[in-house]
This record gives structure tokens, sequence and C-alpha cells, in this order.
């Protein structure tokens, strides 16, 4: 299982990334924040300092208090739904295209799921009474973050109702999918360990499902380095759900920036 206490490291460009940041250095390519209106986004990036986490850093546990909004630079955040305090299923992701904790502004004070960093790199945070005020000032937020939030509950329960029907080799294609989408990149580092956790399986389950993808030459996969050969394989062979959840999709992100 991840470790359980989140250690954050400021990144060490902090310092120059502090008070008066022009508009958009603070972004670090956040695609919400970017969709912002510049007067708004260079108040914002005033209140941010940049972070740098690490693979496996536990942001969020649930039932504990969200001290900060994370916008994601370059990093990839898995967001697992918790049972019994051991056993977990990736439920929705966070990239560039999203924010973790946006939920503080609808009155959720405590984290209801376990965020785990999934691929280090950057990340623009604020603190929650800093964002909430700003939240309830900023209509153009507001407007984008009730998008954004309705968007992710849609991913989650389609990806929760996946995980129930669907056999594991398309419910790992359709991970892996959704993985390269976010990353922007048909290479990732992902352990067996992790894959396990994300799809709430046993490890020789995953190790299955990616020998059979692997032998179909959809993948490659040693040691945690993934490469996707074949994406409109993978796609055939994934299930309907990566149709729904994917950017352009009835319920993709592109629905959040129209």
């Amino acid at each position: 299982m991840p470790p359980t206490n989140a250690s954050m490291t400021l990144s060490r460009d902090a310092g120059r990334f502090g008070l008066g940041t022009p508009a958009g250095a603070l972004d670090a390519g956040n695609r919400l924040l970017a969709s912002l209106p510049e007067h708004d986004l260079r108040h914002l990036t005033a209140l941010f300092e940049s972070v740098t986490v690490e693979v496996g850093e536990v942001l969020y546990e649930p039932g504990q208090p969200i001290g900060y909004i994370y916008f994601p630079g370059d990093c990839l955040i898995s967001l697992l739904a918790v049972a019994e305090g051991r056993m977990t299923l990736e439920v929705g992701s966070v990239g560039r295209e999203g924010v973790l904790g946006a939920s503080v502004a609808l009155g959720h004070d405590l984290a209801q799921v376990r965020a785990v960093v999934q691929r280090s790199g950057t990340a623009s945070r604020i603190g929650r009474a800093e964002f909430c005020t700003e939240f309830a000032q900023l209509d153009s937020l507001q407007r984008l973050l009730y998008r954004y939030t309705d968007t992710l509950l849609a991913q989650a329960i389609q990806i929760a109702v996946c995980s129930r029907f669907h056999v594991l080799e398309a419910r790992l294609a359709r991970s892996l999918l959704i993985t390269r989408d976010r990353l922007q990149s048909e290479k990732f580092h992902l352990t067996h360990e992790f894959l396990a956790h994300t799809l709430g399986v046993r490890r020789v389950g995953v190790t299955k499902a990616a020998s059979a993808l692997q032998q179909q030459k959809l993948i490659t996969y040693s040691r945690g380095n993934i490469e996707i050969l074949d994406s409109a394989g993978l796609e055939a062979v994934s299930c309907r759900c990566y149709a729904l959840v994917k950017d352009s999709g009835p319920i993709g992100m592109a629905n959040v920036f129209v």
C-alpha cells in the first residue's frame, strides 16, 4: 500500500514564484488555470506557491482535513477510494486538466479519497481558506470548477461501474489509456503494486492482464516501464468506458472548457 504520511517538498524555484509572479508563470501548464481570464489568473497566481511532489506521496487521506488545493502541472495524482483502511480502488485521476481539493468550496473540509502521487512533478497550491475566499469572489473560477467537479463525479461513477462489471484486461487497457491522456505521453512508469491498488486486485492479476496485452503487441511492460505500441488496438481491447471518459467523450474533460 502507498505510504500514509504525506511529504511535500517545496520546489527549488518556489522563491522565484512568490508574490507578484507574472500571470501564467505558476500555472505550469495547468489547463484550468490557463482557461481563466487574464486578470483573474494574475490575481490568483499571486497567492500560489510552487511545490514538487514525488511518486507515492499521499496528499490527502479520507476523513482528514484538506489543507491545500493543488493545480497539477506535469504531475499526476491518483484518487483512491479506501475500504477498511487497506483495500483501494482508483475512482479518478487529476493531471494538468484539473484540480485537487476543489470540493472545499462546496463545504467539504475533509478529504473523501486518498490522493496519491502517481507521477512526480510540479503543482501550484493554495491554502484552503484563501482558496474559498477567492472562489466566492471570482465568477470565472466558480463556473469552471462547478463544471469540473460535476465531470469528475460522473467519471468516478463510470469507473466504479466499470470496476464491478468489466473484465480486468479491459479495465487495465482503460486505465493505461487514461494515464496516457493525462500525461500526454505513450511512455510512463507504473509498478505492478501501484496498478494493483488502482484496479483493486492482487498483483498476480495485474501481471496476467499486462502479459495478455503484451502478447497482443499492444504494450511493452518491463519493471514498471510501460509503452503503448498500438493505441487503436488498446482502445479496441478496452471496455466502452474509455470512450465515455476520454477527453472528447460524453463525460470527458473537454466538456469543462466549452
